[in-house]
């Protein structure tokens, strides 16, 4: 079983920029793809970003594409995002996901999922 804690939300200004962590214990996450996702206030939740296990490629929303960046370090078991230039519609909810699935049409499962942590943009 995997346990994921994010951390590093808060508040911040437009234009301004967070970094988001999220801690996995239980097993290693090598081989696993991860993701973020995010829930504004209001609405369903929805893909962020996704990198697969050995960190070979990268998978963007268009909505945040060329101001966030996913990493991770599987040697702590860590999965980052990077946000930049934040906009107050990024406030939401930001989760991190373990094997996130994606079956179309917004569709996403995922085997693991973190509390998540709060991120609010203001004008």
């Amino acid at each position: 079983q995997v346990r994921l804690v994010e951390s590093g939300g808060g508040l911040v200004q437009a234009g301004g920029s967070l970094r988001l962590s999220c801690a996995a214990t239980g097993r290693a996450i090598n081989t696993l793809p991860m993701g973020w996702f995010r829930q504004a206030p209001g609405k369903e939740r929805e893909f962020v970003a996704t990198i697969r296990s050995s960190a070979s490629s990268t998978f963007y929303a268009d909505s945040v594409k060329g101001r966030f960046t996913i990493s991770r370090d599987n040697a702590k078991n860590t999965v980052y995002l990077q946000m930049n230039s934040l906009l107050p519609e990024d406030t939401a909810i930001y989760y991190c996901a373990g094997a996130p699935i994606n079956y179309g049409m917004g569709s996403w499962r995922a085997d693991y999922w973190g509390q998540g942590t709060q991120v609010t943009v203001s004008s």
